[in-house]
């Protein structure tokens, strides 16, 4: 059940990040009150993961799967463009989170 927990903390993440932007500075009523309530669910569930996964490797997958989705989701919607490096550099993400999972 944490490693769901840290998962959905995860893609909280990425959502208030998104909204974050989409906020323009907390001056756009809607995607501000998103993002906070993103941001909020996110961090809360990091904490119900952190009773069961040590803190560093809590902290270090939200962190990726937070990074990942964020970058996925530009990738995906055409704000960012994406080199070979940068796809190689995600795969590696990839593999330290299963690392850090399984290791």
């Amino acid at each position: 059940m944490a490693w769901i927990s840290l998962l959905l903390a995860g893609v909280c993440e990425a959502a208030w990040a998104i909204g974050l932007k989409r906020s323009n500075g907390f001056t756009v009523l809607a995607p501000s009150l998103y993002t906070l309530a993103a941001m909020g669910m996110s961090i809360w569930l990091l904490a119900v993961a952190m009773r069961e996964i040590p803190t560093a490797v809590a902290y270090a997958t939200w962190t990726a799967i937070g990074t990942l989705l964020v970058f996925a989701f530009g990738v995906l919607s055409g704000q960012q463009a994406i080199s070979l490096l940068q796809t190689i550099s995600m795969l590696g993400l990839i593999a330290c989170v299963l690392g850090l999972k399984f290791g």
